[in-house]
């Protein structure tokens, strides 16, 4: 049991005043460590905004600054935190096989625009306005909603499509 005695001596003891040096290499230690979860949790976890993401996101960040600070057990925060990922993993394959554990987990597409006509209820009830379809469409290029038959996916990106080359003409 020496390398244990050895490794709070390293990071100091949970719940305990540690030193600056020991929150110092307990800040590299958690840093590569999350550094690895968001690897292995993909980068769809921070490039975009569905509620099962954002909820990952804040437990990832709650779960090691608390380990960070000794706040929180330092080997079991971490496990937790990386159980939490291997679930959000799991969910998300699942969600790519089972139609109902998909909605569950990203909600409903909604169609904003249809053969360039903008569906204002649609746009109401997704509480998306004028200013997030045009700073969209800046986005992606498209030089008008004409041009642009979309859908807002549930996950707070609005995904535009120019088919300007489809339709042959130019604005």
């Amino acid at each position: 049991m020496d390398w244990i005695e050895s490794f709070y001596d390293l990071v100091g003891r949970d719940g305990g005043d540690i030193t600056w040096w020991q929150m110092t290499i307990r800040g590299v230690v958690v840093f590569f460590y999350g550094l690895v979860l968001v690897r292995f949790a993909g980068q769809r976890v921070f490039g975009k905004a569905a509620a099962f993401d954002i909820v990952l996101a804040v437990l990832i960040g709650s779960n090691l600054s608390r380990t960070l600070t000794a706040n929180a057990p330092f080997v079991p925060t971490l496990a937790a935190t990386a159980g939490l990922v291997a679930l959000h993993w799991l969910i998300t394959r699942l969600a790519l096989r089972s139609y109902v554990v998909g909605w569950l987990v990203k909600g409903k597409v909604v169609q904003l625009v249809r053969d360039g006509d903008i569906d204002w209820q649609a746009m109401r009830r997704g509480g998306i306005g004028q200013g997030d379809a045009d700073e969209a469409m800046r986005d992606a290029g498209v030089r008008g909603v004409r041009w642009t038959p979309s859908a807002a996916s549930p996950v707070g990106a609005i995904p535009v499509h120019d088919h300007s080359a489809v339709r042959g003409s130019s604005p």
